[in-house]
């Protein structure tokens, strides 16, 4: 439960990622992999920290959840629910920003967002074959 509401709070109200800046154009990118190649090719300008939270933020926010989720429902076990529930997700919060116009809607944020939900099941699969492993020695 706190890692929802943490998420939330960075989604939707974090001030130091512009969602409360209400004085702005509203922007949204519909294009696949636009955002990505503008920060990976304005690194030097923008600057490490910024890349960083906008790509790699992307993908471990929602590691979590891809971790989680197999642990809490028994039926979502394989690597295409946990794909299907983080791409669904990652769209509920994206058309959210998009209706409020708090933050930007991004086919980009949907990519790097399931990628971390998907990254997040890899470790569930990892540390579930680790405990199997420790549980029979």
């Amino acid at each position: 439960m706190c890692y929802i509401a943490v998420l939330c709070y960075f989604l939707f109200f974090a001030e130091m990622f512009g969602r409360m800046d209400g004085g702005q154009e509203y922007h949204y990118n519909l294009v696949p992999f636009k955002e990505i190649g503008r920060f990976i090719r304005n690194y030097h300008g923008l600057g490490f920290w910024t890349v960083f939270y906008n790509i790699v933020g992307n993908i471990i926010g929602f590691m979590p959840y891809g971790f989680y989720l197999p642990m809490l429902f028994k039926r979502i076990q394989g690597f295409f629910p946990v794909f299907l529930f983080s791409l669904l997700l990652s769209l509920l919060v994206e058309t959210t920003q998009l209706v409020f116009k708090v933050g930007s809607f991004d086919v980009d944020d949907l990519f790097l967002n399931t990628l971390g939900g998907i990254a997040g099941y890899l470790v569930f699969c990892l540390v579930r074959k680790r405990r199997k492993n420790c549980e029979g020695a």
